[in-house]
Parts: structure tokens; C-alpha cells; sequence
């Protein structure tokens, strides 16, 4: 189905966008979603629900802090553009920033020790008040660890979840709960989750499990006796009644959006985004406790390294639904600050000009459509074929999963660089298998990139509910720790 949507969706022109000082727009559009699919997808054409304006300085009962993960500026109206392609409809965050009630503003996002940060420090900011040197989770240039806001807000009764589609001990949601010198070091993060975090939902089931923990240390079975329901599959979640949980879906990363959605198997055993934050959502919503949630669509990130635009994207909208299922919930509470942010920028993919008047730039942008697989999955069953030394086999091979047809030269490039061997490129970020492959497929979907690393761009915030004004303008990412505990209180 995913297919013929894609083929049916690429024959047609992209909607002229409406702008919030379009008559036709009334307030009736920003009402909330009436149909929530039972596994928690967003049906229809996306409006945000009614937020309504809160008191000034009044508390909020929970924040509910999304991060597109190393999401340039950028990619808001690249994704707002492919979901009118591939959907026929706009995106959650689209809207939201021309809510009425909304702050729009800009983060700045260096860490201590440079104008680039890296996702440990990025998240150390907000969690613990302070910038770190990249790679550090919440401890200072001088070996001093910082407090991480999980601790800090949980001696006030503060119930902490932390949903991702990476590893959840991954440098992001660890951010807000654990305080290591090496972000790597995620069998200790794991470690520190452990009565600290309520809701722990996303990948890495390594390190909990007893079989690949280094130290043999079940620290699953640690959960469970603490009082956490234990899921690792879908129906598991979805199943699940428990009010704090620990689901980890897969022993690494989740797959890509892209990739999950052309396998029947996958689709089966592996939670959207949008379920798990829902059912972490429901939850807190339930309970009637404060809250902080942390919800990170982690894969954007590993796709801008990639130079995959395609999987970009499609993890791109799987987080803009998880955003649509959260303003829903939450229509008509005063009391629930949602802000939607990312950590950094990443390669800074952009649409550019193409044909006379730069008409062809819409339809070669629309080719993106016939991608069906991340360039992840590409490459390993490049390596999982025989003759690898064949260019007619990688040609064929591209064409079925990314829809391009390679170059002679372009397919002998990429089998150059497979194997080693030096090929004449001049940006350097760019001499790897998928800085080839992006500029490749680059040359028909007209998406461009600067290189495969994180960059210095102010990133995006959009802020909804009470006290949201404190996010508008240029926020410095440290400061966010200060906001949060001021606004629980």
C-alpha cells in the first residue's frame, strides 16, 4: 500500500500552502483531531488542537520537551512540502509555528568547547544547566558531574519518561537523566535510568540484558523488581497497563521509518514513534502527577549523516505524527507545555535550483518518492551480494531501492570507495560511500548537502502552553534546564 501511495502521490503538484493571514483559515482549523487510529496514527488532514492561551507565570503540570534530532532549519519546509506530495496533507509542525498562541524562536546551540556541538553535549544543556565539552553527558570541562534534571525534578515528585527512536541509553534522552564522561558508555547510563526515569521506550535491549551486558548484570530483571512492566515488542506495548515501563524494541537503533514500513515483520514486532509516546503520554496524563517528557526522533539525525534524504524525511513526518498524537491529548489543558526543538543541525540539506526558471525543481524533488529503503539497508545488501566488483549489479540494485539510475562512472565510483581505494572528490565529508551516493542521487532529486557532520545553525524552537513565551526569540540551550524546573515547579 505504502508503494501506490508513493506512485500515485508523485503524479500530483505539490497544494498551494495556506498562510495563517489567509482568510480562508479560521480558527476553526486549529481544532483538534477528531479520529486516532487504534495504534495511534493520525487520520485525515493534520490541524493542531485547540491550545488555549495560559495565565502568564502560571506553573505547568507537565512538559512534553520533542526533538528532531539533528534537524536543520531547513528540513521544516522540506518535510512540509513532502508530506503535501506523499500525503496530500501538511505537517503538525507547520501549523503549530503559525499557531496564534505559539513562541517561535531560535537556539543557539554551541557546547564548551565548540560551535559545533554533538547530541551528549546538546541534551547536557538542557538537563543539567551547564555547557559541556562534546562527548560528556552532564560533566563539566573539569570532571565535575552535573545533577541531571531527572534527579533534580524527581525529589520534587516530578515523573520523568524518555522516549527515542535510538538506543534510549543514547546521548539524547541521557541527557535528561544520567551524568557520564563518555557517552558511550551507555551499560552505565542504562545503570543510572534505574528508579530515576518512569517511562524508558526505544532501542538497546543490550543493555539491560544479562547476556550482553559485560558485566552479566541483569539489569532488566532489576527493573522488573522495581516495579516496571517489561515490553520488547509492539503488541507487548500496546498490551501493556503498567504505569512505569522500560520497552526496548531492538538490540540497537529502531529501524528507519522507510524501512520499517516495506517490511511486514518489522511493521508487526516494532512500535511507531507516535505509540510510544502515546502510551507514555496516557500515562502521565493519567496520573495526575508533574511530568517531563522527553520524546527524540533520533533517526533524522543518522540520515543527514547518511545523505539520505529519503530516509529523512519519512522519519521527519513519523516524528511530526508522534507531535500531531501529543497536541491532540493534550487539546484544551492550560497546563501541558509542549516544545518542539532539535539538538543541532546536520549537513543542511536543501532543495536547489534546477531547469530554466528553476522549473524543474518540484519534480525533481518529487522523485524522492520512489525511494523505498534508507541508504542503510542499500549498502548492506551491497554487501551481502556475491560479485561485488559488478557495477551492473549496484546500478540494479539503486534503481530498485532508491529509483535512480547510476552512471557507469558514478556506479565504478561507489564500488571504488566500497573497497578502499582513493576517488577523486574535493570536499572531503563528501569521500565516503554515502556522501557518493548522496551527491548521486543529488543530481535528480535536487537535495544538496554541505558535508556528513552536525553544523553551527540556530535551530528551530516552537513552544505551545503555559509560560511559552520564555522560548521565543534566541534561546540559549543551557538555559533551557532553569525554564523546566522553574516552570514544575
Amino acid at each position: 500500500m505504502l508503494h501506490d501511495v508513493r506512485k500515485e502521490s508523485s503524479l500530483r503538484e505539490i497544494p498551494p500552502m495556506k498562510s495563517s493571514a489567509d482568510p480562508q483559515v479560521s480558527r476553526r482549523d486549529w481544532l483538534k483531531v477528531a479520529t486516532l487510529g487504534s495504534a495511534g496514527s493520525l487520520l485525515g488532514v493534520p490541524q493542531v488542537a485547540a491550545q488555549p492561551a495560559a495565565k502568564a507565570g502560571k506553573k505547568a503540570r507537565g512538559v512534553i520537551f520533542m526533538v528532531s534530532d539533528g534537524m536543520s532549519p531547513g528540513v521544516l519546509t522540506l518535510a512540509e512540502s513532502f508530506s503535501l506530495l506523499a500525503r496530500q496533507r501538511g505537517t503538525h509542525w507547520w501549523k503549530t509555528i503559525n499557531h496564534p498562541n505559539a513562541s517561535r524562536g531560535l537556539m543557539d546551540t554551541a557546547s564548551a568547547n565548540s560551535m559545533v556541538t554533538d547530541s551528549a553535549a546538546a541534551s547536557s544543556a538542557w538537563g543539567g544547566g551547564q555547557r559541556v565539552n562534546n562527548g560528556s553527558i552532564n560533566v563539566l570541562p573539569d570532571g565535575r558531574p552535573l545533577t541531571p534534571i531527572a534527579e533534580v525534578l524527581g525529589k520534587k515528585g516530578v515523573r520523568t519518561g524518555l522516549v527515542s527512536t535510538a538506543t534510549i541509553t543514547h546521548a539524547t534522552p541521557a541527557g535528561f537523566a544520567a551524568s557520564c564522561s563518555e557517552r558511550g558508555a551507555e551499560e552505565e547510563i542504562a545503570v543510572q535510568y534505574l528508579d530515576r526515569v518512569d517511562i524508558l521506550l526505544g532501542g538497546g535491549s543490550g543493555y539491560f540484558s544479562a547476556s550482553e551486558r559485560p558485566d552479566k548484570r541483569d539489569l532488566s530483571g532489576e527493573f522488573a523488581k522495581s516495579g516496571y512492566g517489561i515490553v520488547s515488542t509492539r503488541d507487548e506495548l500496546l498490551a501493556a497497563r503498567e504505569p512505569k515501563l522500560l520497552g526496548t524494541f531492538s538490540r540497537g537503533h529502531m529501524p528507519y521509518a522507510i524501512d520499517r514500513a516495506g517490511d511486514a515483520k518489522m511493521t508487526a514486532q516494532v512500535p511507531t514513534l507516535t505509540e510510544m509516546a502515546t502510551a507514555a503520554l496516557n500515562r502521565f496524563l493519567s496520573s495526575g502527577k508533574p511530568f517531563l517528557l522527553q520524546i527524540e526522533g533520533a533517526r533524522i539525525d543518522h540520515a543527514a549523516h547518511r545523505n539520505d534524504i529519503g530516509a529523512l524525511l519519512w522519519d521527519q513526518l513519523a516524528f511530526d505524527d508522534a507531535l500531531g498524537a501529543v497536541l491532540t491529548a493534550t487539546a484544551g489543558m492550560d497546563d501541558i507545555l509542549i516544545i518542539v526543538t532539535s539538538d543541532h543541525g546536520n549537513a543542511n540539506p536543501g532543495l536547489n535550483g534546477r531547469g530554466p526558471g528553476y522549473q524543474q525543481s518540484t519534480p525533481s524533488f518529487a522523485k524522492i518518492l520512489l525511494q523505498n529503503a534508507s541508504f542503510e539497508s542499500v549498502f548492506a545488501d551491497w554487501q551481502n551480494l556475491k560479485a561485488k566488483s559488478d557495477f551492473s549489479q549496484l546500478t540494479a540494485l539503486v534503481k530498485t531501492r532508491i529509483g535512480v539510475e547510476l552512471k557507469k562512472p558514478e556506479a565504478e565510483a561507489l564500488i571504488e570507495i566500497f573497497e578502499k581505494r582513493p576517488v577523486l572528490e574535493w570536499n572531503e565529508q563528501l569521500a565516503k560511500p554515502e556522501g557518493l551516493l548522496g551527491q548521486f542521487v543529488g543530481n535528480h532529486t535536487s537535495i544538496g548537502w554541505t558535508g556528513t557532520s552536525h553544523t553551527s545553525d540556530p535551530t528551530l524552537v516552537t513552544a505551545l502552553g503555559p509560560q511559552s513565551d520564555r522560548f521565543g526569540g534566541m534561546v540559549i540551550n543551557k538555559d533551557i534546564f532553569g525554564h523546566l524546573v522553574e516552570l514544575l515547579g
